[in-house]
């Protein structure tokens, strides 16, 4: 349909099918050139375009197959794509226009031919192609062979038994080796494709296979590319200059146009980066990474955001990459919010005590934007930064103060927020600003700034002369807070009555909340908690006052940095989805296969000690059962599937049982070693503590350290007989 330009879209009007059916049998006469039924046909596909039903003209579109014309053959495979699944009764009339074509002269013809019939998995197709794709696979023209290796793909989707059976996954294998870039790529992404399936085989590379790809990426189209560069991580180093050779070659990738390449290129040398002794070279390849990164920020604002949420997990694995370039992610006053969002944690994670003046000036600009929520992100960035970095806390917390004399509510209420986790960082240094922010009690009506005013009038209780005063109004409309206030609130009057035990309007206070808590309160945790403290208190207040006023932990920034191990399993899918949501495709994406980092003689040491372990599906040892013609062959023994020798290009094929589907079919590489001890790569490594082993969540603290921290967690009490003790 390119051939008529621009001209047509005069083909896209709604028809009928009848008057289509006549033009078609019109056509039959005096068509030499078979002009009218081209045009009848553009027709038909451009309502299906649009949407429109046409399938009852199966029988009149499918006998044009037999035109020796490409143009109407396109034409005519486009519909069967269409509708060939849905006419399983009168698919077996076109197999023999199938085969025909499938041995035509024309390269683009035979390639046609396979490529519709693998859309169409129905058993009596698949049958024919699995015939066809076998002598396909070998043709003599490359365009032939690259289509047929991404048929094998789809056959495998649609009848992965057949696939291994007749051995289509070795004959990919072996077009890995192929002289041609395009094949060797589609090759690649076939593999890729069945290896990520949960029950697909196991796709690994040699050094053998993998030099062989990496030759074959200047010749490769960027799809290609891609796909190559991305299989590199099926390549598991066993010597660390393997390993340090390869992301040299890798390297020039980096210069590429397109974003994807460029990305992907990054994620194969941070992989390779894990198995490198050399911190030269290691240091050379985080500053060449640099610039392209950067450079991807002068795209448009869709990619931006993919760059900043990858380049969010990246500063956090090498924070060298980026070190010195934090001013690059300072907000336009045309980001789009979601931009501005992303730049504000990636400033945090920059922030270092050299750039701290300057982050902490940008971020007092963003303090006086329009947007409320990335005002009240800036507020909440400029608290963090106190606590990361201590020589800047002065100047944040001068800040903080600044801002809340603007007397803006929703500034007001993050400063409070933020300076509540100031006042655990630095116990003892900032109490002095109590004052201002009790000044500004009236404007917190946001539950969450409000429970963090009420902790700090609880926490100091015994340096503010008011505080019975300011708790008298604040537990006024008790029984209409929110949990989060109404917890706080109750546990601020304990600590009120233990700092002031001898005040009869604390001793009032604390017996009006506590009666509310235990007798008025529906939520569990409010209840168990009021009975709690109300035992603590009648059975000896000195010891209430030990446990409630326990000297607290100091925050840190420790939580705010993502688990190790979790960091290295999500860096093995940079630049796709799960680099975005920062989640493992196989947590929202159905049959997805898991990756981790493989264990080698070369791996570092602190990588090794928090390795992921990837559990692949249990896939079952005997056959598969797929609807089709014929009998079921017989069970047989898992024992019996035996090693085939190596064969060219050093892949190994390991042998499926002979009745069965096999999660190992294809293993391109050597079989893991015993670790001989690793190399700790230093520099970022050492920000890092192996993680206990255990089945805690390694992305719970993912978010962020300091957006949800409840003063004292609610502990259940069961027992409820409490009442008159006080």
């Amino acid at each position: 349909m390119a051939s008529g330009g621009g001209q047509d879209a005069k083909f896209f009007q709604r028809g009928k099918i009848q008057e289509f059916r006549a033009e078609l049998l019109a056509a039959e006469s005096k068509d030499k050139k078979f002009t009218k039924r081209k045009t009848v046909l553009k027709k038909i596909v451009a309502n299906i375009t649009m949407g429109n039903d046409m399938s009852p003209l199966f029988t009149d579109v499918v006998q044009c197959l037999g035109i020796p014309l490409l143009e109407i053959k396109k034409m005519v495979y486009l519909f069967l794509v269409y509708y060939g699944r849905s006419k399983a009764d009168q698919i077996h009339l076109i197999i023999p226009s199938f085969l025909q074509d499938c041995n035509d002269r024309n390269p683009l013809i035979r390639a046609l031919a396979i490529r519709t019939m693998s859309y169409i998995p129905i058993p009596v197709v698949l049958e024919s192609l699995t015939d066809q794709l076998r002598h396909c696979i070998k043709d003599r023209d490359p365009y032939v062979r690259k289509t047929a290796a991404i048929c094998v793909a789809k056959l495998y989707t649609a009848d992965p038994r057949r696939a291994e059976k007749n051995g289509f996954v070795e004959m990919l294998r072996d077009l890995l080796v192929d002289s041609n870039a395009t094949v060797v790529a589609n090759a690649v992404a076939s593999l890729t494709e069945i290896g990520d399936r949960q029950d697909g085989v196991i796709f690994k590379l040699n050094l053998t296979i993998a030099n062989k790809l990496l030759a074959a990426l200047g010749e490769s189209s960027e799809w290609g590319q891609i796909y190559i560069l991305d299989s590199l991580l099926r390549y598991v180093p066993e010597k660390h200059t393997d390993a340090e050779l390869m992301a040299e070659r890798v390297l020039i990738q980096l210069q590429h146009a397109n974003s994807a390449v460029v990305l992907t290129a990054i994620k194969a040398l941070l992989y390779l980066m894990n198995y490198m002794e050399n911190r030269k070279l290691m240091d050379h390849i985080c500053k060449k990474m640099g610039p392209p990164l950067v450079t991807l920020l002068s795209s448009g604002p869709e990619v931006q955001y993919v760059a900043l949420r990858n380049i969010l997990l990246i500063i956090q694995r090498r924070p060298s990459v980026l070190k010195n370039d934090v001013k690059v992610f300072f907000c336009k006053y045309n980001d789009p919010i979601y931009v501005k969002l992303a730049k504000l944690e990636i400033m945090y994670r920059l922030a270092r005590e050299e750039n701290a003046r300057e982050v902490l000036a940008e971020l007092q600009e963003y303090a006086s934007e329009v947007d409320v929520d990335f005002v009240r992100k800036a507020v909440r960035s400029i608290g963090r930064l106190s606590i990361k970095i201590s020589p800047a806390a002065d100047s944040c917390v001068q800040a903080l103060l600044e801002l809340i004399e603007t007397k803006v509510t929703y500034v007001v209420q993050e400063a409070v927020i933020v300076i509540k986790d100031v006042f655990r960082r630095y116990p003892g240094k900032y109490e002095g600003i109590i004052p201002t922010l009790c000044e500004n009690l009236d404007s917190l009506d946001d539950p969450e700034s409000k429970a963090a005013m009420i902790w700090i009038i609880g926490q100091f209780a015994d340096k503010i002369e008011n505080a019975d005063e300011l708790m008298e109004d604040l537990t006024f409309n008790f029984m209409d807070e929110s949990v989060e206030v109404q917890l706080a609130l109750l546990t601020a009057a304990v600590k009120l009555f233990i700092y002031k035990s001898q005040s009869e309007t604390s001793k009032t206070l604390v017996h009006k909340v506590l009666k509310w808590a235990t007798e008025e309160v529906d939520n569990p945790d409010l209840r168990d908690r009021g009975f709690m403290y109300w035992r603590l208190l009648a059975i000896n207040p000195a010891v209430a006052g030990e446990i409630v006023l326990a000297e607290k932990p100091a925050i840190t920034t420790d939580s705010d940095r993502m688990d190790r191990g979790a960091l290295d399993q999500l860096l093995l899918h940079t630049g796709t989805l799960g680099s975005i949501y920062h989640k493992n495709p196989e947590t929202f994406i159905r049959n997805a296969a898991g990756k981790a980092l493989q264990d080698s003689p070369a791996l570092n040491a602190l990588s090794r000690q928090v390795l992921v372990p990837i559990a692949r599906a249990n896939i079952p040892l005997g056959p598969v059962q797929v609807e089709g013609p014929g009998p079921t062959e017989p069970r047989e023994s898992a024992a019996e599937g035996v090693a085939s020798p190596t064969v060219a290009g050093g892949v190994q094929a390991v042998s499926l049982p002979a009745g069965g589907s096999s999660s190992e079919l294809i293993n391109t590489g050597l079989l893991d070693e015993e670790p001989e001890g690793g190399h700790d790569d230093g520099g970022d490594d050492d920000d890092y503590l192996a993680s206990p082993s255990g089945p805690a969540d390694p992305y719970a603290n993912l978010e962020g350290a300091f957006s949800g921290y409840n003063a004292d967690e609610p502990r259940p009490q069961t027992n409820s007989d409490l009442a008159g003790l006080f």
